[in-house]
């Protein structure tokens, strides 16, 4: 019998589980570890933040489905891995040993890289958890009964850009229902060279488009903004020029703000000799194995992937969903080739392809791979890809609530989008 331990049970740990459980044998082990109790499907944070969603329609207990399909769960969180010793530390002081581990943790949020950046002791909300998105929710109730400037966007060393620009969007199209845009000035704040950059160097004409779709709505934008500290109402901006040099301070007002930290690897992790990148990210070889400790897998967001270009401003680069299934997809494969004494061979397939709702519109792209060259580069906007998205959370939820493991962006969004299916690993 082989114990196959996961940490996170979210976007990338959960369906890592149902993976796993349907590749693996069933004579062995699995057990999920996550310091949160309940599945929440982070990509509609952004609508809880308005009071388009309640917590409740985004969040699922996993405990049911995964008793059902006899996988242990310890909704506790991970203290520290010990890869020499093949356990996990809880926080409780338990010591889980593992003969596999698979890292999904997602990453640790760096708002303390920022002075007065988050919604813990700092003055900007964030959508990067659903506990964020219900604090926003409350700081936006109380702001359209008094509005004024509004700055959104992403510090310097953020990777996940996608939400910044939706989360500016649904504002947008939240004031325009309410029919107060009028007195609210929005600026856009990021770390990007240039709108629609989004960590990836461009994907098809995002540039032309987001900027396009930001002088339509009235939005003013900053790029190469590396954010200095933040105050009750202001924020302190400095702008560089194209070879990373100061050009221009700004100091801006707001009544609302909403701004992506940089990422982290856990604290579980952090520092671990061998497992991690200085930044904490976990270290992976092509088939998602640590290339020291050769039971450790990882998946998602807290893996190490380098930028895709230099930028003047520290940029990083994505992880997308349909990216972290295709690691999921890979790794239980690789997890199972070695159970059975065979090495791994299977790779996941690294293309970002993601579905950005605008409230009452939304963009699409897809950058096939991901790092460029490409042999696809594609980009599109229209009302489709808003009632896309809505299909979409509705899917990725059922799913979770089922147990399956259908690849959800090969049946939702590679047909949504009319592109012919990718290559699974395994398939």
């Amino acid at each position: 019998m082989a114990h196959i331990v996961i940490i996170g049970a979210g976007i990338g740990g959960l369906p890592m589980a149902y993976e796993m459980r349907d590749a693996a044998r069933a004579e062995d082990r699995i057990t999920v570890i996550s310091k949160d109790a309940k599945f929440h499907f982070v990509p509609s944070n952004p609508w809880v933040a308005v009071n388009w969603r309640q917590r409740a329609d985004i969040e699922i207990d996993p405990s049911e489905v995964l008793a059902r399909k006899q996988i242990d769960f310890i909704p506790t969180g991970a203290r520290r891995v010990h890869p020499q010793e093949n356990a996990v530390e809880l926080e409780d002081g338990r010591k889980i040993e593992y003969d596999y581990l698979v890292i999904a943790t997602g990453p640790k949020l760096a708002f303390d890289e920022v002075p007065g950046l988050g919604p813990h002791d700092g003055f900007t909300q964030s959508v990067c958890h659903v506990d964020h998105a219900v604090t926003s929710e409350r700081a936006w109730q109380d702001f359209v009964k008094d509005p004024g400037p509004v700055v959104v966007g992403a510090v310097q060393g953020a990777s996940c850009f996608g939400p910044a620009y939706e989360f500016a969007m649904i504002l947008d199209a939240d004031l325009r229902k309410r029919k107060i845009r009028d007195r609210v000035p929005m600026t856009f704040v990021t770390s990007e060279p240039y709108i629609g950059h989004l960590g990836l160097a461009g994907v098809g004409d995002s540039k032309g488009i987001m900027e396009s779709a930001y002088r339509d709505r009235h939005i003013k934008w900053i790029c190469n903004a590396r954010v200095e500290r933040i105050e009750d109402g202001m924020m302190h901006v400095i702008e560089h020029d194209d070879e990373g040099k100061e050009k221009r301070r700004h100091e801006l007002p707001f009544k609302f703000s909403m701004m992506l930290p940089a990422f982290k690897g856990v604290d579980a992790v952090f520092g671990v000799e061998g497992l991690v990148n200085p930044r904490g990210f976990v270290l992976i070889d092509k088939y998602q194995r640590n290339p020291t400790h050769r039971n450790i897998f990882s998946v998602g967001v807290c893996v190490a992937i380098p930028p895709v270009e230099a930028t003047p401003v520290p940029t990083g680069t994505p992880k997308t969903g349909y990216m972290i299934e295709s690691m999921v997809t890979a790794t239980a494969h690789n997890i199972r080739a070695l159970i059975d004494g065979r090495e791994p061979a299977e790779t996941a397939t690294w293309n970002a392809v993601c579905l950005a709702d605008f409230g009452d519109t939304g963009a699409a792209f897809v950058a096939i791979p991901q790092i460029p060259p490409r042999n696809m580069n594609w980009f599109a906007q229209g009302k489709w890809v808003h009632l896309a998205k809505i299909g979409f959370e509705k899917y990725f939820l059922r799913k979770m609530r089922k147990g399956t493991t259908e690849p959800v962006y090969e049946k939702v969004v590679m047909n949504a989008i009319g592109i012919a299916k990718l290559k699974q690993p395994g398939g």
